[in-house]
């Protein structure tokens, strides 16, 4: 029985969470790439290229992890993970937890393997960018409910 678009992205999550990020046997080998915001922004397609271009964010941090809190199955094709990502600068030292805050990852999926991976800066882009509103928000009162 084929795994589920969730277990497909659990079973990655499980590695990133580990800081083990060697492995990419989950993806399609046409994978489109894509980073918005940031200083890294762009994007690769094939596995080679979105291996080049992974290896070139994560080089500069040490003991880097991708620690998911929510996960969103969206349609029968994409689930959205909010996470916060641990590590600490190479060179500055800096902790990760002090300038990041949580963050978006998109996984297309097709017969198993991913098909397109989108890394959000944070988790307003990624809900924004997908038309989606925050399941934290309050109720809306109605104008003529009293507060």
């Amino acid at each position: 029985m084929p795994a589920s678009n969730l277990e497909v992205v659990r079973s990655i999550f499980a590695r990133w969470e580990r800081g083990d990020f060697s492995s990419a046997t989950w993806a399609h080998p046409q994978i489109e790439f894509v980073m918005t915001g940031g200083v890294s922004a762009g994007g690769a397609r094939g596995l080679a290229p979105m291996a080049e271009a992974w290896r070139d964010v994560i080089r500069a941090w040490e003991d880097l992890r991708a620690v998911p809190g929510e996960y969103r199955e969206l349609d029968a094709e994409r689930v959205l993970v909010l996470l916060h990502t641990v590590g600490r600068g190479k060179t500055s030292g800096v902790e990760l937890s002090q300038i990041h805050h949580e963050q978006g990852v998109l996984f297309q999926i097709r017969e198993g393997r991913v098909t397109r991976l989108v890394l959000y800066p944070d988790v307003e882009s990624a809900l924004a960018d997908l038309g989606l509103a925050p399941e934290t928000d309050p109720p809306q009162r109605a104008s003529n409910e009293p507060s």
